[in-house]
């Protein structure tokens, strides 16, 4: 039925990766604007994926925004991206890991709207001494498209059990696309979309959610059993013959 026995883990780039908010907030001052804290900008949460329309902006970034280019806007974001941007704390370390576990498939996806955004987030992760090319996949994901069916494909691209299968996100939309495509879903408070949105408005159960990239690590490596790999693999190391 299943052409491997390895795990799979999808990982989300901004907002559960990537530091988004700080990057985006760097990005809107060059244009003199004002985003407001993180408290806030999570309320508005699609604010940064819809730069293409102006929906969740507050009145005085639309004004703004009418007068200035929002080209403009998307080109200091690509900037901020690609010179500045970090990964959360602890998560270089996470995916390294993970990229050098032998039994688990591990990726990325991404909607990120900077200029060509896969060449953009190859360099922020080199920047962490992260080279994409060594992960299993990295797949922008349009707006337009929903994420279940990308993560579906990706899924049976690699002949993974649904149980076997696990994604990492910040929005109630992550969550739902795991559920929909049979997997399990790791979700963060961090990014996006904040604990009681997730929660209350959207019956994510509080036992699936961390609260900072630190749990979120812990409880994938944890789930992957990465410690007691590093500590096999280690001890392997010690036992092999030194043959000169």
């Amino acid at each position: 039925m299943y052409t491997s026995n390895k795990r799979l883990l999808i990982l989300d780039a901004d907002g559960t990766t990537i530091d988004a908010f700080s990057a985006i907030e760097a990005a809107f001052l060059r244009h003199g604007l004002v985003i407001g804290d993180e408290t806030r900008f999570q309320k508005r949460h699609q604010l940064f994926k819809y730069l293409g329309g102006l929906k969740e902006f507050p009145a005085i970034i639309k004004k703004n925004l009418r007068k200035n280019s929002r080209a403009k806007l998307v080109d200091s974001l690509t900037q901020v991206y690609r010179q500045e941007a970090s990964l959360y704390a602890g998560i270089p370390d996470l995916i390294r890991e993970l990229i050098a576990a032998p039994d688990i498939v591990v990726g990325m996806v991404t909607r990120n709207i900077t200029h060509e955004p896969l060449e953009t987030l190859r360099q922020l992760f080199a920047r962490h001494g992260i080279d994409i090319d060594a992960l299993d996949f990295f797949v922008h994901i349009p707006l337009s498209e929903r994420k279940t069916q990308h993560f579906r494909a990706i899924r049976e691209r690699f002949g993974i059990n649904p149980a076997r299968a696990y994604v990492c996100g910040d929005e109630h939309k992550d969550f739902a696309a795991a559920v929909g495509s049979g997997m399990h879903p790791f979700i963060v408070s961090y990014g996006f979309e904040d604990h009681d949105r997730l929660t209350l408005k959207f019956e994510v159960p509080p036992e699936l959610i961390a609260r900072t990239p630190d749990e979120l690590s812990r409880r994938v490596r944890h789930a992957l059993d990465l410690r007691a790999q590093k500590a096999y693999q280690n001890s392997s190391a010690l036992a092999a013959p030194n043959i000169q």
